[in-house]
């Protein structure tokens, strides 16, 4: 969707090779309960205008975030050292970097978004030293919102609507070449439909071939489900409201091919957003409300990896978690981020505006 409609010193570290191991407390356990946020220093917090929407939990060590005027930072050691591996012409050109999808702490992929060829696709194999521009958008009429990934080789980033129907690269080498998927199998879009780019989120993967596509801005939120890396879709409404260009589901998160989540509401600050949540069971076929949702507008989830029923949500007003598989969620901690993100290991980190940036640790 529009980036209208969406609202520095660093400490240096090699630039791909992890530090010693982080000595900070760890998260194991069935769940984040005596958790909190801890910020991290970046060079960025409090930075007006910088802002990080695009965020990539390698591990509890290793974390990569893309953001705006085309800035990516990495870290190796947990957070205490950061490099700034922005690629140059992302930054010369104020690029809006909203998702950044990483393999490890040397291969990543970032995406940043806009009209025509503001919409590009970059990529790093040596930690951010350097990058490469792997697609730039040739079409004035697509708008590119999201990336996600299967596995190292095979990944998709959605476009907005060209011709009615949501528009898809698609990439088989690592993000190295993409080509644009047939549309045969994808539903008509509705008036206004779009997807958010406002955590990287509204496009995600679970296992080698299904991947989910979050949509708000027309009557009707909606998720649309693949079960063959995007090539064929079916659509379900969401019980998240729509029927506003502000309002919709702005963030997927699914456990396996089955589970997930669904969160969004209204982005418009002091506007209500009473059901910010629903939940599926059967792979996005159809969605429940939560019973308890988050009280306020939520952009980014993630599911906790050593909680088999826990889940986070994070918004602008707040983090929210759940340990029911999003049936009730309760208030974590009050502070602004909008995106999350957590690796196999346990390392959940979070991001969001004015360079603000944390890791999840015991009190």
């Amino acid at each position: 969707m529009c980036a209208a409609a969406l609202l520095v010193g660093v400490a240096v570290a090699p630039a791909w090779a992890d530090t010693p191991a982080d000595p900070s407390p760890a998260m194991p356990g069935p769940g984040p309960r005596g958790a909190g946020w801890a910020v991290k220093d970046t060079g960025q917090e409090g930075a007006e205008g910088v802002r990080f929407r695009g965020l990539a939990a390698v591990s509890r060590s290793t974390a990569w975030l893309a953001g705006s005027k085309g800035r990516v930072l990495r870290t190796g050691d947990g957070g205490r050292g950061w490099r700034d591996v922005s690629p140059p012409e992302a930054v010369a050109e104020g690029l809006e970097l909203r998702d950044i999808e990483a393999f490890d702490g040397r291969r990543a992929v970032a995406l940043s978004i806009g009209e025509g060829e503001a919409s590009r696709i970059l990529r790093t194999e040596d930690g951010g030293a350097t990058w490469t521009e792997t697609f730039r958008n040739p079409d004035p009429r697509a708008f590119y919102d999201c990336l996600t990934f299967f596995d190292s080789r095979h990944g998709l980033a959605v476009s907005d609507p060209v011709d009615g129907r949501f528009r898809l690269l698609a990439t088989d080498d690592g993000g190295r070449s993409w080509r644009v998927l047939p549309d045969a199998g994808m539903p008509p879009a509705l008036p206004g439909e779009a997807g958010f780019a406002a955590s990287g989120q509204c496009l995600t993967a679970a296992g080698p071939r299904d991947v989910w596509l979050a949509t708000g801005g027309g009557p009707t939120a909606r998720v649309l489900h693949s079960a063959d890396r995007g090539l064929t879709w079916r659509v379900a409404d969401s019980t998240v409201p729509g029927g506003d260009p502000a309002r919709g589901v702005f963030a997927l998160a699914f456990r396996d091919r089955t589970t997930g989540l669904a969160v969004g509401g209204d982005y418009r600050t002091g506007q209500a957003s009473p059901r910010a949540a629903a939940r599926s069971a059967d792979g996005g076929g159809s969605w429940t409300q939560a019973a308890t949702p988050p009280p306020a507008y939520r952009s980014g989830a993630a599911w906790y990896p050593y909680g088999h029923a826990t889940a986070l949500a994070v918004g602008p007003t707040g983090t929210d978690v759940t340990t029911d598989a999003g049936r009730t969620w309760r208030p974590l901690e009050t502070g602004s981020f909008d995106t999350v993100d957590c690796a196999a290991d346990g390392g959940c980190w979070a991001a969001g505006e004015k360079g603000r940036v944390a890791r999840l640790e015991r009190r």
